[in-house]
């Protein structure tokens, strides 16, 4: 049986990854150094229906429930960005997946989600004033953010691909043997 094949009918690798994610989220980390963002884009590029946005959310939603939530304009636009890097999965790297595809859509990932909760954060006006002023400040307190944000997109891209095609790699060479 092929890798393809098992995880298809099973599902057994999304269910393992929104655990793993979730606990490695419940786990000491660096602030916004997760997996979410990479979850998202690697269901995005092997959940073959138009849910695997969900697969992320879902995740998020089970972590936030043990961590807290949080204003719900800035989680909206969290949970958003993070449903946009399934998109961006799906529509990026579906088809062709390159370490530079992967690498720039994991940017793309970080980007949006930098983009979007900042600009949420801003509008509560509870840390900035609603003034031009108030925005760039925002953006420019959380640079050290984006900057966890990108290399935690980065480092468990390379985690979930590598491994899923090591993983689908070495049993297509089983299967290969088997048949030979």
């Amino acid at each position: 049986m092929s890798m393809n094949k098992l995880l298809n009918e099973k599902h057994v690798l999304f269910y393992f990854l929104m655990v793993l994610v979730v606990l490695t989220r419940l786990v000491p980390h660096p602030m916004n150094f997760a997996p979410i963002g990479a979850l998202g884009l690697f269901a995005g590029a092997y959940v073959s229906n138009r849910r695997a946005w969900l697969i992320p959310i879902v995740a998020l939603l089970i972590s936030d429930f043990f961590i807290g939530f949080y204003t719900p304009i800035v989680m909206l636009s969290v949970y958003v960005s993070f449903a946009i890097s399934a998109l961006v999965g799906r529509y990026v790297l579906s088809k062709t997946r390159s370490v530079t595809r992967i690498g720039g859509s994991a940017v793309v990932s970080a980007s949006v989600l930098f983009v979007l909760s900042n600009f949420a954060l801003w509008t509560t006006g509870l840390y900035y004033p609603l003034t031009a002023d108030g925005l760039i400040q925002c953006y420019v307190m959380a640079i050290p953010f984006y900057g966890n944000t990108l290399a935690g997109d980065l480092f468990y891209s390379a985690v979930l691909f590598g491994t899923y095609e090591g993983l689908r790699h070495y049993f297509d060479r089983q299967s290969d043997l088997h048949v030979a």
